[in-house]
């Protein structure tokens, strides 16, 4: 296996991130690090309920809740914890999939089943998994529009 040296360059007229892979050659070693790079998935290291480390995909992620000081990562596979801010968690996931629905919580768009808009102004958002989460009254108008847009 070849080794991957990383330069970092930073250009202030870039709008996006542009990555440039250079190789003698392309062998699988380079297709699977385009693929890696291209997939716009990225990981999330989590502690499940018995201590142990686990790498976690952002597509598989539900919701992120925070909990007296603790993120609660809610998967199809279980729920995960992990010490960080919901901010700096939101600053890698990816903005098209990932919105914030309160002070507390981020959801995965992709993975949601259903909104429930009420009479009474709340927003009810379920899962496929019968999962549920409340939006904030201040982040519903966000949510339509970007439901819409």
């Amino acid at each position: 296996m070849k080794r991957v040296k990383l330069i970092f360059e930073e250009d202030d007229s870039l709008e996006d991130i542009e990555v440039t892979v250079r190789a003698s050659e392309r062998d699988g070693q380079v297709d699977g690090l385009i693929a890696s790079l291209g997939s716009g998935s990225s990981t999330v290291t989590v502690t499940d309920e018995n201590g142990a480390v686990k790498t976690v995909k952002s597509d598989s992620i539900l919701l992120i809740s925070v909990n007296d000081k603790q993120l609660n990562i809610v998967t199809e596979e279980g729920t995960y914890t992990m010490r960080r801010s919901l901010q700096s968690i939101e600053s890698i996931l990816d903005p098209k999939q990932f919105m914030r629905i309160s002070r507390y919580e981020l959801i995965n768009l992709s993975k949601v089943e259903h909104y429930d808009f009420t009479l009474r102004g709340t927003l009810r958002i379920e899962f496929g998994n019968g999962v549920e989460a409340w939006a904030s009254r201040r982040c519903i108008a966000a949510i339509r529009k970007r439901l819409k847009g």
